[in-house]
């Protein structure tokens, strides 16, 4: 079966997005309780707080399932002023024409693009690259979730100790999230990377990708595309998704796997003061 890219995949996927990072902000405010973090959903549209400077506080979904007006950007931005956040927007080019009018006017500026990609997934298509036999790849068990979690931390490079800790408890909530499967590649019986896969209905979101740093360019990347899109087929997914940076080695990794780009996403920020 074909799937165009049009706006019924792009509101696929930007639900699936949505639930993933409303799944991460209640694991936030379920282990760290003190964060404030919580999400509100208004016409169609789902507003996210995760901290200040999460990259997770910000919205999906705007003008892509119903109107959006002056009213209801009003009750979003006072919801992330309620926190003392910065007011981010994640648009898809499906969204209906009249979004990026009424951004540009009430003071937005586009800050950022990711590549949305997705294919499609079925039993007899071939879901990965030949892999390194070196690297094998897993689903973590619960109490292995440390192991996971310091193989993420430690695929950052130049980490000052408080960054450290930011990533530590950033891996903590995602392996804890509502919808998310964590995935550990090894070499020689030593984890070397992650990866993270959410399920949500037909959707499978990778994210999450992290190789320590000696490791790299080894084949673990590629390994953990190939061990979640099994995953996914076998849960009864039938579309995959990924973001990444527009031209980066995120984005050829997916494209070497049979992912193609759906669309490209601008992020709107609001600026100060306004």
């Amino acid at each position: 079966m074909t799937i165009f890219s049009d706006k019924a995949l792009s509101q696929k996927i930007e639900r699936a997005e949505a639930l993933s990072t409303a799944g991460f902000v209640e694991s936030r405010a379920e282990l760290f309780p003190e964060r404030g973090a919580e999400w509100i959903e208004t016409a169609g549209v789902y507003a996210c707080f995760d901290g200040a400077e999460s990259p997770c506080t910000q919205t999906f979904g705007l003008g892509l399932f119903e109107e959006i007006n002056d009213a209801v950007l009003d009750e979003i931005e006072e919801f992330f002023r309620s926190h003392d956040a910065p007011v981010f927007h994640e648009v898809s080019p499906f969204a209906d024409s009249s979004v990026l009018a009424l951004l540009i006017e009430r003071g937005y500026q586009p800050i950022d693009l990711t590549s949305v990609m997705y294919r499609m997934l079925g039993a007899d298509d071939p879901l990965g690259l030949p892999k390194n036999p070196n690297i094998s790849t897993r689903v973590v068990v619960a109490d292995e979730i440390d192991i996971f979690i310091n193989t993420a931390v430690a695929g950052r490079t130049a980490e000052t100790p408080e960054l450290r800790k930011i990533r530590t408890a950033l891996c903590q909530v995602g392996a804890n999230s509502k919808g998310a499967k964590s995935f550990l590649a090894e070499s020689g019986g030593n984890p070397i990377a992650t990866g993270t896969l959410y399920v949500y209905g037909d959707i499978a979101e990778l994210g999450g990708a992290r190789t320590i740093p000696e490791y790299r360019n080894y084949g673990a990347h590629n390994a953990l595309i190939e061990a979640r899109l099994i995953f996914a087929v076998e849960h009864g997914c039938s579309i995959a998704i990924i973001g990444a940076s527009p031209g980066s080695q995120s984005q050829r990794n997916a494209e070497k796997n049979g992912f193609r780009i759906a669309y490209t996403r601008i992020r709107w920020q609001l600026r100060p003061n306004q």
